[in-house]
């Protein structure tokens, strides 16, 4: 064969290749989940279909911290303030700040640094994710004589959009040229699984019991789970005698909205078992562990099949919980809805 032919044999291998693969880039959905995204696992299978909720967008617009009534300090779970939409809509003003601002800690001189920023209200609620916690809480008490160094910064509109519709198909123009076909093979490893299967570090896919009633996604007898559920460790009586301490010092009347993880709800109620048992004893907020793995079985796409967070739908029950668990402490607001 001259080289003029084998050159052009290459040539053409070389740009069928190519070409296959941006075929399959580009037809490969742009993850909508943050555990098919990191675990580069195709959303055509792991992405959920049940329409959200319906948004009353006014609901999600707070308030600056010098005309609030409440304060949340969360995290990602309450990035979007649809729960605290509850709140809003039942005429509370809510300013929300969230913990990985600052380093995931709040330090000895929490509660001036809080004055310092206008907040004079009179509920302050602390929100964190379960595998989170213990790290907060040490932190916490690591910093219990240190000061706040970072200024406290909140904004009216949601710091992550919340869904509005069931993300629709588009061209993935803006992944990798090979991103479709690792996809394609995780996915692939995915759906051949008997048993539960760690895709990357952080993405597992899991079988789930009953699964097609727990979710909405095509390949529905499995989810994907966050590997830190279970790596960061359980809950334990330690962690509740840090946040003991913590909550002591606070002069503001605090709740507690301690939200389990994904792979709690589901596969291992258990978990924190030792720690939830004290923290209800306590009485400093709402027992969220059993009332999400209650209502788990009742509801589809509770949390999101392709995402560790809780999903729109998930997010108006926690509205709902904490709205009553607010009105046992801040009486409603005068022409307020019931």
């Amino acid at each position: 064969m001259s080289p003029a032919k084998l050159w052009l044999r290459v040539f053409l291998a070389g740009f069928a290749l190519i070409t296959a693969l941006v075929a399959l880039t580009l037809l490969t959905p742009v993850p909508y989940g943050d555990l098919s995204r990191i675990g580069r696992l195709s959303d055509h299978e792991f992405g959920w279909r049940l329409e959200p909720p319906p948004l009353i967008e006014k609901d999600l617009i707070e308030s600056p911290p010098n005309e609030a009534d409440i304060l949340v300090v969360g995290d990602s779970f309450s990035m979007t303030q649809q729960w605290q939409a509850a709140l809003v809509h039942a005429g509370y003003r809510v300013t929300s700040t969230f913990w990985a601002t600052y380093g995931e800690a709040l330090c000895g001189d929490v509660d001036q640094w809080i004055a310092k920023s206008g907040f004079h209200g009179k509920l302050i609620i602390f929100q964190s994710v379960e595998r989170l916690l213990d790290e907060r809480m040490q932190k916490a008490q690591d910093c219990a004589n240190g000061q706040m160094t970072k200024e406290f910064t909140s904004k009216p509109e949601p710091f992550v959009q919340p869904f509005r519709k069931v993300p629709g198909f588009e061209l993935n123009w803006s992944a990798k040229l090979t991103s479709g076909l690792i996809s394609y093979r995780n996915t692939r490893r995915a759906k051949e699984a008997t048993s539960d299967v760690l895709i990357t570090r952080q993405t597992m896919v899991r079988l789930v019991p009953d699964g097609c009633e727990r979710f909405s996604h095509r390949l529905c007898d499995r989810a994907l789970f966050y590997a830190d559920d279970v790596d960061n460790g359980p809950l334990t009586t330690t962690t509740l005698e840090r946040l003991k301490a913590f909550s002591s010092l606070r002069k503001t009347p605090l709740l507690w909205m301690v939200i389990p993880n994904k792979t709690t709800t589901y596969l291992k109620p258990d978990y924190s078992r030792e720690f939830v048992e004290g923290f209800n004893k306590l009485g400093v907020g709402p027992d969220l562990f059993s009332l999400l793995r209650e209502r788990r079985l009742t509801m589809r796409d509770l949390y999101f099949p392709n995402d560790t967070h809780i999903s729109p739908h998930g997010q108006v029950l926690l509205g709902q919980v904490m709205l009553q668990e607010v009105r046992k402490i801040l009486p409603a607001p005068p022409g307020t809805p019931p």
